[in-house]
């Protein structure tokens, strides 16, 4: 189990459960419009979702690690790295070659997509290759981008790149999909750099919680989860998304306690825990609930 522990803890598998949640929905999504798939397309997407997920995960903990920014930071199960490469300090160029391992799966996945179902496929698989590589070196130092950068992975990418390998085109429904997990995925980065502050600033890392503190981006991570469950109302109001698709906001209150529980404990961190582990189950409940939805109106 140790050994084990060794090679899944730098892919951080216990948030590969946001990859099943996004592609189901992106699936839902492309069933709604389209009502059958490829299930042979199904399996490469996912399998590319979660290469694509396990590289960026490696490729952070590989060069938090040579930077120290793991060592200096308190780790919690949601962020600061998962511990081995400071236990396993000989496993770093083996994490290294994961990273670059899933990268390579991921692109070559995307190519075989390219050529079977057109190169408007292209910007989508670009733009994440692109964040893949300079997330942890670059994103990490401009406050706006990584406020954005894991919703649009999770989001925009992720879902309306599962829909699109599905059907062959980009369609309205796939974006109003995309957007719950949009906003959810830019709050779980948010939240989680809340206990790095320090850290973070340590070794030049620029982002919202450093510039504005703790309390202020409290606020801000509320008004993003009510822009969670405005995206998904407007996308029903507008007829891209079924009604069915209101089951999302059955995580209302989870969001509401989340809120008012991160506001309260902003600065008062082994309280904040809670409504960390909060904000990790709305991000894969609310789009579970909303491709349950879409799957239903199908």
């Amino acid at each position: 189990m140790k050994d084990l522990k060794i090679w899944l803890g730098p892919m951080r598998v216990d948030f590969l459960y946001l990859d099943v949640a996004c592609v189901l929905l992106g699936t839902g999504a492309a069933v709604w419009t389209h009502s059958s798939i490829n299930v042979f397309y199904l399996i490469l997407a996912f399998i590319g979702a979660v290469c694509a997920h396990i590289s960026v995960n490696t490729l952070n903990e590989y060069f938090d690690y040579k930077s120290g920014l793991d060592l200096a930071s308190d780790r919690t199960p949601f962020s600061g790295g998962s511990g081995t490469l400071q236990e396993r300090p000989d496993m770093a160029p083996t994490v290294l070659r994961i990273a670059v391992a899933g990268l390579t799966i991921t692109s070559v996945i995307g190519i075989y997509f390219l050529f079977v179902r057109g190169w408007a496929l292209l910007p989508l698989g670009a733009l994440g290759i692109l964040v893949i590589v300079v997330y942890t070196n670059w994103i990490t130092r401009k406050p706006l981008v990584s406020l954005i950068v894991t919703g649009l992975g999770f989001g925009l990418l992720m879902v309306m790149g599962t829909n699109y390998v599905l059907t062959g085109e980009y369609t309205w429904t796939a974006f109003f999909a995309s957007l719950a997990p949009f906003f959810l995925g830019n709050n779980l980065l948010l939240l989680n750099q809340f206990p790095d502050v320090e850290a973070d600033q340590s070794v030049g890392r620029r982002n919202l919680p450093i510039l504005l503190g703790r309390q202020r981006c409290s606020i801000l991570y509320a008004l993003i989860l009510l822009a969670t469950y405005l995206s998904v109302v407007m996308g029903v109001w507008l007829g891209h998304l079924p009604a069915a698709t209101l089951l999302g906001l059955l995580t209302l209150p989870l969001a509401v306690l989340a809120a008012v529980g991160v506001y309260r404990h902003a600065n008062d961190l082994p309280n904040l825990l809670r409504y960390m582990g909060f904000n990790v189950l709305l991000n894969i409940t609310t789009p579970v609930l909303m491709a349950i939805g879409l799957l239903i109106a199908a």
